[in-house]
This record gives structure tokens, C-alpha cells and sequence, in this order.
């Protein structure tokens, strides 16, 4: 399974960025997917969640309201709108898929497939 992650890039606070994770090789026939992120010295935390429907998203409360989660199911494809962008943003941002259906959708052990990350960058 390769997961692409794309769109990544400068960006001034205020702006927008939309993201792509591009999924190909699977040989399973749902799955959930997330996004997660690591800033600059820190951990990697969670961003938003979305199921296979689309009909539950989950996000993190820093970017609830500003960032929106959804996927193209014919496409492969999951993708992160990020809207009002802050420099709090700034991060690597990596795409995650879940098989499994996992009961925490928000916990990074129940992705089992990751993307190599794609950098965000959020100027003041």
C-alpha cells in the first residue's frame, strides 16, 4: 500500500491550502483515514479523521472550523482543506489509512499505512 501526500507548501497566515493523500496498491476494500501532523520539535498529533461514508469526521479542536476532511472513494483520494491558516500550522503533515475500522479514530496506533509527509509552512 503507498499512501502520496501533496500540496504541501508556503503560505502566508490567513491563507488556505488543500491537501492530497493519493492511495494505490490496497488490497483491502474500506478503509478509514486520517490526517496527522509534527511541528517543529514536538509530537505528532492528531489533525482530523474520516471514515469510509464520509459520514463521520472527526477534528482536532485546534482546527475544528477551519480545517475540512474528505475523500473521493472512486479517486483514492482523501484530502485536508485548510482555510485561516496560522503559524501555529506549520508542520509536516502525514496521511494515514485504517483497514481496520478502528473504535479511536483519533489514535495514531490504529493507522496502519502512512504517507511520507508533505511540509506545511504558515509565514506571520
Amino acid at each position: 500500500v503507498q499512501l502520496q501526500a501533496s500540496g504541501g507548501g508556503l503560505v502566508q497566515a490567513g491563507g488556505s491550502l488543500r491537501l492530497s493523500c493519493a492511495v494505490s496498491g490496497r488490497t483491502f476494500r474500506m478503509y478509514a483515514a486520517a490526517w496527522f501532523r509534527r511541528a517543529p520539535g514536538a509530537e505528532r498529533e492528531f489533525v482530523a479523521a474520516i471514515t469510509w461514508s464520509g459520514g463521520s469526521t472527526y477534528y482536532a479542536d485546534s482546527v475544528k472550523g477551519r480545517f475540512t476532511i474528505s475523500r473521493d472513494n472512486a479517486k483514492d483520494t482523501v484530502y485536508l482543506q485548510m482555510n485561516s491558516l496560522k503559524s501555529d500550522d506549520t508542520a509536516v503533515y502525514y496521511c494515514a489509512v485504517d483497514p481496520g475500522n478502528s473504535a479511536r479514530p483519533t489514535a495514531a496506533m490504529g493507522y496502519d499505512y502512512w504517507g511520507q509527509g508533505t511540509l506545511v509552512t504558515v509565514s506571520s
